[in-house]
């Protein structure tokens, strides 16, 4: 008697041990990415929003099943802004076991570059800066370079400017590397034929009054100045500008200025911190903004309100950002998937490299295709320019991509 109780026993188990090991099996794998941002302290009015946009397409990728039974488990944490906290999540977060890692700023990502190598982990920053591809293999560009969106910004005053002579420029740029490739890049466009003449260059401090600059600006004949650097800075020259009667009306306007920016120095919270004074300010970017109509900006409104955040959050473009991200890494394990593959760092690797010619990636969030190669990790190649007007910015002209940046790579 007790032997076929411990036999029952034993079958029981058997039953019990075999329909866990099902239900794991039809639950899938499970997919680890992770993010560190600036969710608090300098930039996190970028970072914020972006953190948003990162949460809310993971969900969405698990909810509508972008990767049939398999989950998605997105770890996002708070940096502050600081260099060693970035890299303590990074370390916490390969623990983890992620396959896929979304970084932040600039100083981290060119710190932590020899990391991403030691560790061949693709890696998708929130820095445009062209630097985080030198000596580096696993950092890929969202979209087009800071430097390529000034050089394209110098390219369209020099197409659209009316006076006689080359037209005068002045760059108003973040002091950091941040700030200065982008003027290193512009000075080589100028070297081989970009016809403009570049007046000066002015790194700013944390100055509330640029009255004096912006007197020496116009002192020297200067025309237009092309802003890459964060949103208040360039908020607090043109509030300066607007005092002293200098913002252009019209572009190239002659006596006054016309202020032009690459992606962080603009954007609709540019309004919300400038006012008026942001009126005809020309910005450009390669991510489609929500006064876009079409079926990509009605998918993020959508998504926002889906997940219960404000008006505000959905309508900006560091939203924006982070969804696109978000996008990009599901979207390599979506491929990997399709072909067979075990979802592993190197697998995203390779499908990222493989992101061009028909296996491009239309995101819907950008105004032309993601495409990557060996040869090429900076991803969308198009620009579209906005311009400020009655509060909101709107599209001025098709994307375009800018023609110097090919002549000096």
């Amino acid at each position: 008697m007790k032997n076929k109780q411990f036999t029952f026993m034993l079958v029981t188990l058997s039953f019990l041990l075999v329909l866990g090991f099902s239900t794991q099996a039809l639950a899938g794998e499970t997919y680890k990415i992770a993010c560190s941002l600036a969710i608090t302290g300098p930039t996190s009015d970028v970072g914020s929003p972006y953190a948003k946009g990162v949460e809310d397409y993971c969900k969405y990728a698990n909810d509508e099943k972008l990767l049939g039974d398999d989950k998605l488990e997105c770890f996002v944490r708070d940096d502050g802004y600081k260099t060693e906290v970035t890299k303590r999540n990074f370390e916490d977060f390969l623990d983890e076991g992620i396959v896929f890692y979304l970084n932040y700023s600039t100083g981290s990502t060119m710190a932590m570059r020899a990391d991403f190598d030691e560790e061949k982990i693709p890696v998708l920053p929130a820095s445009f800066h062209a630097g985080n591809l030198i000596d580096s293999t696993y950092v890929f560009l969202p979209i087009s370079s800071y430097s390529s969106q000034a050089v394209g910004l110098a390219e369209y005053v020099v197409a659209h400017h009316k006076g006689s002579g080359k037209p005068k420029v002045a760059m108003f740029i973040h002091p950091s590397a941040f700030g200065r490739a982008s003027r290193d890049d512009v000075k080589k466009a100028i070297g081989v034929g970009l016809g403009i003449e570049l007046v000066e260059i002015v790194e700013h401090g944390k100055d509330l009054d640029n009255t004096a600059m912006l007197k020496r600006f116009q002192s020297k004949g200067v025309q237009y100045v092309i802003s890459h650097t964060v949103q208040p800075p360039v908020a607090t020259m043109l509030k300066g500008a607007q005092g002293l009667g200098m913002l252009a009306s019209s572009f190239g306007q002659s006596g006054k200025i016309t202020f032009l920016g690459a992606h962080y120095a603009g954007g609709p919270d540019l309004i919300g911190l400038a006012g008026s004074a942001a009126e005809n300010y020309y910005w450009t970017t390669s991510y489609k903004l929500m006064t876009a109509k079409g079926p990509g900006t009605d998918a993020q409104l959508a998504l926002a309100k889906r997940y219960g955040r404000d008006k505000s959050v959905g309508m900006s473009q560091n939203y924006t950002n982070g969804i696109m991200v978000a996008q990009v890494a599901v979207e390599t394990m979506r491929r990997a998937k399709s072909k067979g593959k075990k979802i592993t760092r190197a697998a995203l690797y390779e499908e990222l490299l493989g992101m061009n010619g028909y296996n491009a990636y239309y995101p819907l969030t950008t105004v032309g295709p993601v495409t990557f190669s060996k040869t090429d990790r900076e991803g969308v190649d198009t620009l579209q320019l906005y311009m400020a007007k009655d509060g909101v910015f709107g599209e001025v002209g098709a994307p375009f991509s800018p023609e110097y940046v090919k002549k000096i790579k």
